[in-house]
């Protein structure tokens, strides 16, 4: 085949993932990174692109709660995920068959790991709001590990019953959530250190990774294999990175039907929407 005298078949990845949708992706931005080229994240043009990619609800976070002011950027993403409360006696809103929805926004708290003792309040804040999530910026906020304010976030939010989504590397942000009974998602695990995800993960049953970065050839299946499809969260961090790329790989691995529909959104709503306790 030469793709010079037309007998080539392009490649199709939607032919591939077929009717495969994300029921809930866990890693979504809305904002900026003011020091980088990439798009500027407004949250319309996030949602459009959440929607033309099957993504049906979304975690979204804030990067102006992150980078620049973290009660501000919190309460404006608050303030969009909140359901607008019609009057008494108003009719539901007609839909229309085939009309484009806008994703489902599930809020995700942001604190600064640069202020312990602010983050520690704005974690009570936000559940006292209602937030059922905090996500950690630890690289974008110059914080390693050891720190003593990544401990001392991390247990006042298993405390405080509230999943946390944090990047960095997992090989050393796993020790600050461990031996708390913490609920923890590691967004940005890479299939190089996927190895040592498992060997933490396999005595904390909260922890669980995002699927973003583990796309080796058997990497999901080993995750599956070895800790159970229930511990992995489909994640695109869109619209940062490509959504298509992780669902492709879902698509096509080795899963089971029904592993494959926990990864792609079960996993998530079971973590991300039980009550507080």
């Amino acid at each position: 085949m030469a793709i010079e005298d037309g007998s080539g078949i392009p490649f199709d990845a939607w032919r591939l993932v077929g009717g495969l949708e994300v029921a809930l992706d866990v890693d979504v931005l809305f904002g900026a990174y003011p020091d980088r080229d990439g798009p500027p994240g407004a949250p319309e043009q996030v949602l459009r692109l959440l929607g033309r990619h099957r993504i049906r609800a979304a975690a979204v976070a804030s990067l102006r709660a992150a980078l620049f002011d973290v009660r501000s950027g919190n309460d404006e993403l608050i303030a969009r995920a909140a359901p607008e409360v019609a009057p008494a006696g108003t009719p539901a809103p007609e839909v229309v068959p085939g009309a484009a929805v806008d994703p489902e926004v599930v809020p995700v708290g942001v604190v600064d790991l640069r202020d312990p003792v602010g983050a520690a309040r704005e974690l009570e804040r936000l559940a006292a709001e209602g937030v059922r999530v905090v996500r950690l910026f630890p690289d974008e906020q110059g914080v390693e590990a050891g720190f003593p304010s990544v401990r001392h976030v991390a247990r006042r939010a298993a405390r405080l019953g509230l999943v946390v989504l944090t990047g960095g590397d997992v090989r050393r942000f796993w020790q600050p959530f461990a031996g708390l009974g913490a609920e923890v998602v590691f967004l940005d695990t890479h299939f190089y250190h996927l190895g040592d995800f498992l060997v933490a993960a396999a005595e904390e049953p909260g922890f669980h990774t995002s699927t973003r970065l583990l796309n080796s050839p058997d990497a999901l299946e080993l995750a599956a294999a070895e800790l159970g499809a229930d511990r992995l969260l489909y994640g695109s961090r869109a619209p940062h990175y490509e959504p298509l790329v992780p669902l492709l790989r879902l698509a096509t691995g080795g899963l089971k039907p029904e592993e494959i529909a926990a990864v792609a959104g079960g996993n998530a709503q079971r973590l991300l929407r039980r009550p507080q306790s």
